[in-house]
C-alpha cells in the first residue's frame, strides 16, 4: 500500500515539472509600438528561439498572417513576411502594406503551443488640410490685425506654429481644438504690421517626417492718418520754401540807397544827394529884405532866404535832411 503511494507522488511530479517546463523555444523578443502615416508601411519584428513550428501574427486579436519554417502563409496582400536569422535565433518580420486608420490597434506575435507572446501597438496618423482664408491679405499699417489658420481632418491634432517675414512692431499667436471638429484645430496670429512681406502658418506631428505648411503674402496700407500728417507736412515745407525763395528774390533786388537804419553813421559813411534844382527866378514876384525887428502879428512873408538858392543834402537815414543856403 505504501509502495503504490510512492509511485502515484512521483508520477505526479513529473508530470507537473513538464507542464511547469513547457517547450524548449520561446519567444526572446517581441514587437515594439510604431506610428505610421495613413498610405505609409508598418514594420513589427519578432525573435524567437530555434524548435518553433509555427508564428502566428494577429491584428486586433485576429490572425493576418502565419509562418511556418518553410514558408509563411499569406491571406491578405496588404500583410506580407520577411524573415532573418540572428546566429541561434529565427526572426520573423510583419510588413503592413497601406497603412488604413483602422489598422490602428494592437499587433501581437505568438507561438503555437506556447502561453507566451510579445505585443506592440500600432498608432495611425492622418494628415488633412491646412488653409488660412485667403491667399493674399491687405490690412492697414500699425494696426493690429489677426491672421487665422485651420488644420482640417488631422489625427491626433498637429502642433501649430507661425513663420512671421514681415516687419512687426508685436505678434503673439495661440492654437486650440475645433469645438466642433475634434480632428481639426485652429492657430490664430496676431500681429501690428510695419511692411509687406509672407506669414506662414506650420503643422508638425510626430512621424511626420516633413513638416505641412501654407502660405500667404501680406500687403500693408500707410495709415490714412499717418498720410494727413504726412500731406500737412509736405505743405508746410512748401510754403515754407516758397517764402524763402520770395525773400531771397527781395534781396538779390536793386539796393535803395536812399534808406538806412537809423542808427548813426560816421562821416564818410554818409553819402550826399544834390536836391532837385530850385524852382527858376521870376521877375514878376519882388524881391522883399526883413527887418532887423520883430514882426508884430500874422506875417505871410517869406524869409529873406527864400530867394535865395540852397542845397539840400540827404544823410543817409531818410529822417535826417541837412539843408545849406548859399550865401
Amino acid at each position: 500500500m505504501e509502495g503504490c503511494w510512492r509511485g502515484t507522488l512521483a508520477t505526479l511530479v513529473i508530470l507537473a515539472t513538464l507542464a511547469a517546463s513547457g517547450p524548449s523555444y520561446q519567444i526572446i523578443e517581441g514587437p515594439k509600438n510604431a506610428t505610421v502615416l495613413v498610405g505609409g508601411e508598418a514594420r513589427f519584428n519578432c525573435t524567437v528561439s530555434q524548435g518553433w513550428k509555427l508564428i502566428m501574427w494577429s491584428l486586433n486579436n485576429t490572425v493576418v498572417l502565419s509562418v511556418t519554417p518553410k514558408e509563411p502563409i499569406i491571406t491578405n496582400d496588404r500583410f506580407t513576411s520577411a524573415s532573418y536569422n540572428e546566429g541561434d535565433d529565427f526572426i520573423s518580420e510583419m510588413i503592413i502594406h497601406d497603412v488604413q486608420f483602422r489598422d490602428a490597434g494592437r499587433i501581437k506575435c505568438s507561438l503555437q503551443s506556447s502561453d507566451r507572446e510579445g505585443s506592440a501597438f500600432l498608432s495611425v496618423q492622418v494628415v488633412g488640410k491646412l488653409t488660412i482664408p485667403n491667399n493674399s491679405l491687405v490690412v492697414p499699417e500699425d494696426e493690429p490685425c489677426n491672421m487665422t489658420c485651420h488644420a482640417v481632418g488631422w489625427t491626433p491634432l498637429p502642433a501649430l506654429s507661425w513663420e512671421i517675414g514681415v516687419p512687426v512692431r508685436h505678434s503673439s499667436y495661440y492654437s486650440v481644438p475645433d469645438p466642433d471638429n475634434l480632428q481639426s484645430a485652429v492657430s490664430i496670429l496676431t500681429l501690428t504690421p510695419q511692411g509687406n512681406g509672407s506669414l506662414t502658418c506650420v503643422a508638425t506631428m510626430k512621424g511626420l517626417q516633413d513638416p505641412e505648411s501654407v502660405t500667404v503674402n501680406l500687403t500693408v496700407l500707410p495709415s490714412p492718418l499717418e498720410s494727413d500728417y504726412q500731406n500737412e507736412i509736405r505743405k508746410s515745407a512748401n510754403v515754407k520754401t516758397g517764402k524763402e525763395t520770395f525773400e531771397t528774390k527781395l534781396k538779390s533786388g536793386n539796393e535803395n540807397y536812399g534808406y538806412s537804419s537809423d542808427e548813426p553813421k560816421t562821416t564818410g559813411e554818409w553819402r550826399a544827394t544834390a536836391s532837385p534844382p530850385p524852382k527858376p527866378y521870376e521877375p514878376s514876384v519882388p524881391e522883399r529884405h526883413s527887418s532887423g525887428q520883430p514882426h508884430q502879428g500874422p506875417d505871410h512873408r517869406q524869409s529873406s532866404s527864400a530867394s535865395r538858392p540852397h542845397v539840400t543834402f540827404y544823410m543817409a537815414s531818410p529822417k535826417k535832411v541837412r539843408t545849406v543856403t548859399l550865401v
